[in-house]
């Protein structure tokens, strides 16, 4: 074999001529907006809608200085987490299901899995109204069972918000860790066993670290969807239930502030940024690729 580098050789340019789309197409669309959002996080917001060309930083001098950013930032980090925890817990015990049945059909369990996603999602974020509203099927069950006569107060606070995170995402970690259980050697966990292994140690030794790619990537996945959305507070949270995604809405649609919201865009993008390098650190991107094979 020849090598791809010598002494008196140039490097071998064909890998760069066959991503050269790729990457021209990334440039266009990714590199080259996000450099104008940045240029336009420096602007100065005069009025309504109406912008200073400018190269200050008192945009960003806000956001770093006001504590009202700072308790938005907290909530979002905190709030992710949880979503991220209760998904990895909930969505395990089904992916493992899924993986492990025996069950001919199999293809019918993954089709009810993805069925959501054929659904809008701020009508499945909106259908919890009919749930826990004060006319909802919560409140009519208590009244039928005798529980309650007044409606009980179940919307508008941080559990609903949680409540929407969850059915809105639990397929993503779902789908992420099947995918990870389905390509383990179905051999293993019996070759534990016969070599004395209790049902829960062949779990645990065998199954859960090799499906960890799969639950790490889920997680991830998970916990940036969560900190970036900004609908499912919107809808089903209170005054205090705002995240960091709906101080970008509430500057750019409520405000008209946009150099504001640029910047607050940049902030939230160097937040979960940061969550993809300790990604990174901790397993290394290239596990994602692992998730999926």
């Amino acid at each position: 074999m020849k090598p791809m580098r010598s002494s008196d050789q140039s490097i071998d340019k064909r890998p760069w001529l066959l991503l050269s789309p790729s990457l021209v197409f990334i440039t266009l669309m990714v590199v080259i907006p996000m450099a104008f959002i940045l240029v336009y996080s420096f602007y100065e917001n005069i009025d309504l809608a109406v912008d200073k060309v400018a190269f200050q930083f008192g945009n960003w001098n806000e956001v770093l200085t006001d504590g009202y950013y700072r308790v938005a930032i907290w909530k979002t980090l905190r709030l992710s987490v949880i979503v991220t925890v209760l998904a990895a817990v909930l969505g395990y015990i089904p992916a493992y299901f899924i993986a492990m049945t025996k069950f001919r059909d199999k293809w019918l369990l993954l089709l009810l899995l993805i069925l959501p996603f054929w659904i809008s999602f701020i009508i499945r974020t909106l259908s919890w109204i009919h749930i826990f509203g004060n006319q909802g099927a919560l409140n009519g069950l208590f009244r039928m069972l005798g529980i309650t006569d007044t409606p009980l107060s179940l919307m508008y606070n941080e559990f609903t918000v949680i409540v929407g995170f969850i059915h809105v995402f639990l397929p993503y970690m779902i789908l992420n860790i099947y995918v990870s259980l389905e390509g383990i050697d179905e051999n293993l966990e019996p070759a534990a066993r016969t070599l004395g292994a209790t049902p829960w140690q062949a779990f645990r030794e065998v199954t859960l670290p090799l499906s960890m790619p799969g639950l790490a990537a889920g997680c991830l996945l998970v916990f940036v969807l969560t900190g970036g959305s900004y609908v499912t507070p919107l809808i089903l949270g209170g005054p205090n239930d705002f995240l960091f995604g709906n101080l970008i809405y509430d500057a750019i649609v409520s405000e008209l502030n946009w150099p504001m919201g640029a910047t607050l865009s940049f902030t939230l993008l160097f937040l979960l940024g940061l969550v993809v390098v300790l990604y990174s650190r901790l397993m290394g991107l290239n596990q994602l690729s692992k998730a999926f094979k």
